[in-house]
């Protein structure tokens, strides 16, 4: 796993409960960030899958209760939802014909890299944009 950690990070931080009403507002927040930040040309795969990343947290724990995390360095951008569930997400093989299931799939063709890693009270998904990458 890569993690971002270099000198200069900026980063945007906000706990918040999910609401599927007032994603728009946290798109716009995304997408302000990511471009006032250099990084332009991957700001609508960000806001995607910030946008899939908080869908989960609603869909499948027991708590809309979560944290966004976006921070920026000279490599790249990484977002960051952590929540209070231990369960992690999988990628599964997309039924393109179901309303659901294609999420986490949709996060690893998006981003450079995603990643999934247990914390103490619940886990954080992450995905990163690099430098040069395939978004």
């Amino acid at each position: 796993m890569t993690v971002m950690a270099e000198a200069g990070t900026k980063q945007y931080r906000q706990e918040m409960t999910v609401d599927p009403k007032r994603l728009g507002l946290v798109r716009r927040v995304v997408t302000t960030h990511v471009r006032r930040w250099g990084w332009a040309p991957v700001a609508d795969a960000a806001v995607m899958c910030v946008t899939e990343l908080l869908s989960n947290v609603s869909k499948h724990t027991d708590s809309n209760e979560c944290v966004l995390l976006l921070q920026s360095s000279a490599s790249g951008v990484r977002i960051v939802v952590s929540d209070d569930s231990s369960e992690l997400p999988v990628v599964r093989k997309p039924d393109w014909d179901s309303e659901n299931g294609r999420g986490v799939f949709l996060l690893s063709e998006t981003a450079d890299a995603w990643g999934a890693d247990a914390t103490g009270n619940g886990k954080d998904v992450w995905v990163e944009f690099r430098t040069g990458g395939a978004a």
